[in-house]
């Protein structure tokens, strides 16, 4: 599955970064409120995430360029909005998004954990002061270097992630039949996270061509993009 300029494009110009939101049910927000606090147990939807970003240089100089983080990661998750949190931490606003008239705008606090013999963590942090209203995140993710230069310079990033969502939905959602919500958030959270490994890793593999002063053909944006079925 490759990357394309139209899913780029219209990901940077949405004042609503993911939306994928059904007039199906309309409540005011005192009647959210009242649903969420009289809701069954929390759903859970979960996800395996894979795929490589290519970078034409060296392993060492990918290296150098991840472990500052600070001065390209803020710039590069645009429209998304990144505030540090500490040493290696963020406080990541991803977007508004939802489905059969409930939404939320998500916010998850990640910690780019410096990297060990070319092996690279994230995982998720509390955000100081923020209560997540409804929903908890697990987002466990690890990337590694692979050189695989030939004829010039190529190093391959490849990454995993194992992602989690825990969803208190209000009353009026649970009413709808289990299977029905279940594959609804599992394919909204597929989107999700497509549309983010898309946008950030060309944001990224432009931003690190043009620091190095290194050619970089446009149109290989990404190796393919993979997504394990939801558990």
């Amino acid at each position: 599955m490759q990357a394309n300029s139209a899913e780029h494009d219209s990901l940077e110009t949405s004042s609503i970064v993911f939306g994928a939101t059904s007039g199906m049910v309309e409540e005011s927000a005192l009647e959210h409120e009242e649903f969420a606090q009289q809701s069954a147990q929390p759903t859970c939807f979960h996800g395996h995430f894979s795929s490589c970003m290519e970078m034409y240089a060296t392993p060492q100089q990918v290296l150098e360029y991840l472990d500052a983080h600070r001065s390209w990661f803020p710039r590069c998750a645009n429209p998304m909005k990144a505030l540090p949190i500490g040493e290696n931490g963020y406080d990541l606003t991803v977007g508004k998004f939802g489905s059969f008239g409930y939404d939320v705008e998500a916010k998850i606090g990640l910690d780019l954990l410096p990297q060990n013999n070319g092996v690279y963590r994230i995982e998720t942090i509390p955000i100081p002061g923020y209560q997540p209203p409804g929903y908890d995140v697990d987002f466990q993710a690890e990337l590694h270097l692979v050189d695989a230069t030939t004829d010039h310079p190529l190093t391959q990033v490849e990454w995993e992630l194992n992602l989690q969502v825990t969803i208190q939905f209000p009353r009026f959602i649970n009413k709808l039949p289990k299977s029905l919500v279940q594959s609804t958030g599992d394919r909204l959270l597929n989107q999700i996270v497509r549309q983010v490994s898309r946008c950030l890793t060309h944001k990224v593999q432009e931003d690190f061509h043009k620091a190095a002063g290194l050619p970089f053909p446009k149109k290989r944006w990404s190796k393919s993009w993979h997504k394990n079925e939801a558990v």
